[in-house]
């Protein structure tokens, strides 16, 4: 059977980046005689110009019929004051729920050849190699009540952070099993000196903790964590969290690395998973061929690994981007040094490696 890929290029620099993924995907299946069937359907500010809706009923059926889903991303300006249900945004945490997303990782590699790239001394950021494990589908970005209220003193916003027991375990059990399969230590982030909600985080996750004796446990507060990420990055593996904490700490550890350009992410849960670079829109670089690729084609080798069950397709992948970063080509984001390259440039070098890494191996 051909694996089916529902592709949501989206707004912005998502279609940009996406058709580079794509064009790995088809070097992919070149190489290793893979069938794959990939189509592409409107999503974010995208659809609603051509649906009224940001995640139309097409996309979604497609999604939910697929093995995987590349998605690149979703947010416009002109969408800006649009109630909350017809944001852009609304499309991606209706599509998390909807396919059971619940567990969001996000890799976070420093490569040797980058360093430089890092706003910190080489000593301090050299060998980086952390995990973050985010709670996707619960806490203030989903929770109820929500929405502006008028009241005599004005307009007064609610938003709620909420969570079970359960929807913790679960996620604590994933990240658990990160650690065991890297340097088996994980720190769990909260701020139980301060939110209730983060009281009952604490407590679940030491619970689960008592069935991975072999991992290491630590616990931070958020505010706390955030300073060790810049003054200690390297002693991070696996990082847990909840949703809009993993958030905010992806994409300081995304600066700690020196581009959030660089990073991927994979959303797996109960149904079908969801593969997408961390960074968002960037409309300001639109139609520019000036983004960086390699976070959404990392995000292909992470769909190969865990969607596909393919380790050695995404082996490969994630080999040739370090070897095009070892030859010196760099995005505009990331050009310290080095060859500078466009996007489309970017996307060929790397498929170029992929066939040579294949050579390679085949002798």
């Amino acid at each position: 059977m051909p694996l089916r890929i529902a592709v949501l290029p989206g707004d912005g620099i998502g279609a940009e980046v996406t058709a580079q993924a794509m064009k790995v995907i088809a070097t992919i299946a070149e190489c290793f005689h893979h069938e794959i069937v990939m189509r592409e359907y409107p999503v974010g500010g995208v659809a609603l110009e051509t649906h009224g809706s940001p995640l139309p009923e097409e996309t979604l059926s497609a999604c939910q019929a697929s093995d995987a889903v590349l998605f690149g991303a979703v947010g416009s300006p002109e969408h800006d004051d649009n109630p909350p249900p017809l944001k852009p945004e609304a499309a991606l945490i209706q599509l998390r729920f909807r396919l059971g997303t619940f567990a969001n990782l996000r890799p976070a590699v420093m490569h040797p050849a980058l360093v430089a790239c890092s706003p910190l001394r080489p000593e301090r950021v050299q060998g980086t190699d952390i995990l973050i494990v985010r709670e996707l589908t619960g806490g203030l970005y989903t929770g109820d009540p929500r929405g502006i209220d008028a009241t005599p003193r004005g307009r007064r916003g609610i938003n709620t952070m909420a969570y079970d027991e359960g929807e913790i375990e679960r996620i604590a059990r994933i990240a658990f099993q990160f650690a065991r399969q890297r340097r088996k230590k994980l720190t769990s982030v909260d701020k139980a000196n301060m939110l209730e909600v983060s009281q009952l985080w604490r407590e679940v996750v030491a619970h689960v903790s008592a069935d991975y004796p072999d991992v290491e446990v630590e616990h931070l507060l958020v505010d706390n964590c955030a300073m060790q990420l810049v003054r200690r990055p390297r002693d991070f593996d696996v990082i847990l969290t909840e949703n809009i904490f993993g958030d905010i700490l992806s994409e300081e550890v995304a600066a700690v690395l020196g581009s959030i350009g660089l990073l991927p992410s994979a959303s797996i849960g109960d149904g079908v998973s969801l593969y997408e670079p961390v960074h968002g829109s960037a409309p300001d670089i639109r139609g520019k061929n000036l983004a960086n690729p390699i976070g959404a084609i990392g995000s292909v080798a992470l769909m190969f690994r865990y969607a596909f069950d393919l380790h050695r397709e995404a082996d490969h992948i994630e080999s040739a981007i370090w070897r095009v970063l070892d030859r010196g080509y760099r995005t505009p984001d990331i050009a310290r040094d080095g060859t500078p390259v466009s996007t489309e440039e970017m996307g060929d070098l790397i498929c170029r490696e992929i066939r040579q890494v294949a050579r390679e191996s085949s002798r």
